[in-house]
């Protein structure tokens, strides 16, 4: 919905709260109007049922308020006496309804200074574990986000089986836009494989959301930088349409709102404004050759011959010594992904016969963005394209319009068609266009090994997530910890320092005066 049918959305949910518990303000000692006046009547409410005023806050924090609205019902109801077990059920079960029958036809009392004390160990479990979500759905919202790397795309930078920490906060943490869910769950709920979220994912006849009912309009909180070339950033998949996140069977008629699309963690190479264009694999920035940072290690694929007969335990022990994990025996060859000095190195070993670049040629990727016979590029040899830039105006004519067609008609939402070689966009003739948001280009480490910004494109920045700041924990398997990783900086220069142990010793420390202030007080 628009931010004008929001506003209209939110006045008629004053209007039926003030109608439902007008007669009960009155009763609390209140005036009647104030169950009408949008935020200050959730104020005095939470006078009336003794609970703090910042909790009004929570009310308007998406999905946690689908948290704190039936907590809220049934404290309203304990306020005017209604503490049993089938006043609980029928405040929650008729989505706070239950209070008009307060209002109108109950013969309640108003209980002042009530003890909000749970009466029960079952109580008051319930009550911590309500507010633990509540508080761990902040902080994953708005602040700090747990991630696990899913694939090998910035191997040797970051590896499958690290779990991150991605902050929210340095790029501007995204308000959700999905405003009914489950909290703390992306996609599907775990174990029950059905969605997560309530949204109409179907598209009609143009290709646009059916309605967009309950989703809120794009908003970011501000952040304190702004992604920079060569930053790792996580992001939502521009053209995720897949139905299953475990399954990866694209359906171009699948909606999906902008946060729940697949989450991916790439490197950005190209910001707004850039020339980029991908030499045999190295990405060079308006004509200079980007200088990626020390700890960032570029694979590329690699034939191997080999020398004789061997079993595929005698191959993958061979490449393990020179730290190559990503091999894939062929019927004449060897494939593997490497990096350039670790396949020199390798060229050295007495069973490999020849160990050669593969490149790829022209024409041979015919599936790359922006999917058209005048642009025959490949994973190699890519482009060169400009990067959209908030404010810029670029010319447009049918030669360019493949390349920014998405960006227009699917990022920034303005219809465009063709008649020959006129472009129209909203059905006016258009020579030129003036994007309206950043974009970004994102790749994998891994160069011929990861689905990236040469398969769909550019990523809009109402479409990025974070940075992942830190390593917690890393396993090769589920067996072999990576114990160096543990607790290391995704970001910095030099040899990544572990800072597990130092952890450690402060947790021990903590819990050991806290052992000690217990027998003190004791």
């Amino acid at each position: 919905m628009t931010i004008t049918q929001w506003l209209i959305f939110i006045l008629i949910i004053q209007i039926v709260h003030g109608l439902a518990m007008w007669k009960l303000y009155i009763k609390a000692g209140r005036q009647a109007w104030e169950a009408f006046i949008p935020v200050y009547n959730a104020v005095v409410l939470m006078k009336i049922i003794n609970r703090p005023w910042w909790w009004t806050i929570l009310l308007f924090v998406p999905i946690v308020n689908l948290i704190m609205l039936p907590v809220v019902w049934v404290e309203t109801a304990r306020s005017f006496g209604k503490n049993q077990y089938l006043d609980t059920f029928l405040a929650v079960i008729s989505l706070g309804f239950y209070n008009f029958y307060l209002n109108y036809v109950a013969d309640i009392t108003y209980v002042e200074n009530r003890d909000i004390n749970p009466k029960s160990n079952s109580g008051d479990w319930t009550s911590s574990i309500l507010f633990a979500i509540v508080a761990a759905t902040i902080v994953h919202t708005y602040f700090i986000q747990p991630f696990t790397i899913p694939s090998s795309s910035l191997e040797k930078s970051l590896y499958v089986g690290d779990f991150l920490f991605v902050s929210k906060f340095h790029y501007g943490a995204r308000i959700p836009m999905t405003t009914v869910g489950a909290p703390m769950v992306h996609d599907t709920i775990p174990g029950l494989n059905i969605k997560s979220y309530l949204f109409n994912d179907k598209l009609d006849e143009n290709k646009t959301s059916l309605k967009n009912k309950l989703q809120l309009p794009y908003m970011r909180i501000p952040g304190f930088e702004n992604i920079e070339r060569n930053d790792i950033v996580v992001f939502n998949q521009p053209a995720d349409t897949l139905l299953d996140m475990n399954v990866f069977t694209p359906d171009r008629n699948y909606y999906k709102p902008i946060d729940k699309k697949t989450n991916l963690v790439k490197r950005c190479v190209g910001i707004p404004g850039d020339s980029l264009e991908v030499k045999d694999g190295y990405v060079y920035i308006n004509g200079e050759k980007n200088i990626l940072p020390d700890r960032a290690k570029l694979q590329f694929s690699y034939e191997v011959k080999l020398k004789g007969n061997y079993t595929e335990n005698q191959i993958y022990a061979a490449f393990k010594r020179y730290d190559i994990t990503d091999v894939y025996p062929l019927q004449n060859v060897i494939l593997i992904q490497a990096t350039v000095e670790a396949a020199s190195k390798a060229r050295n070993h007495p069973n490999f016969a020849s160990i050669t670049r593969r490149l790829t040629a022209k024409n041979e990727d015919g599936n790359l963005f922006p999917r058209v016979a005048q642009y025959p590029w490949n994973y190699d040899n890519f482009g060169p394209i400009y990067i959209p830039k908030k404010g810029a105006t670029i010319e447009l004519n049918i030669e360019v319009l493949p390349l920014y067609k998405r960006v227009i008609s699917e990022y920034e939402h303005k219809k465009v068609t063709t008649n020959g070689n006129q472009i129209f966009i909203e059905g006016k003739p258009a020579t030129s266009y003036t994007f309206n948001q950043d974009y970004y280009w994102m790749m994998g480490d891994n160069r011929n090994n990861s689905i990236d910004a040469r398969a769909w494109g550019y990523v809009p920045f109402d479409h990025v997530v974070g940075k992942p700041v830190f390593i917690w924990m890393s396993w090769d398997g589920l067996k072999n910890p990576r114990w160096e990783r543990w607790f290391t900086t995704v970001g910095g220069s030099g040899k990544s320092v572990s800072y597990l142990i130092p952890f450690l010793v402060l947790l021990a420390g903590w819990f050991g005066f806290n052992k000690w202030r217990k027998r003190k007080k004791a």
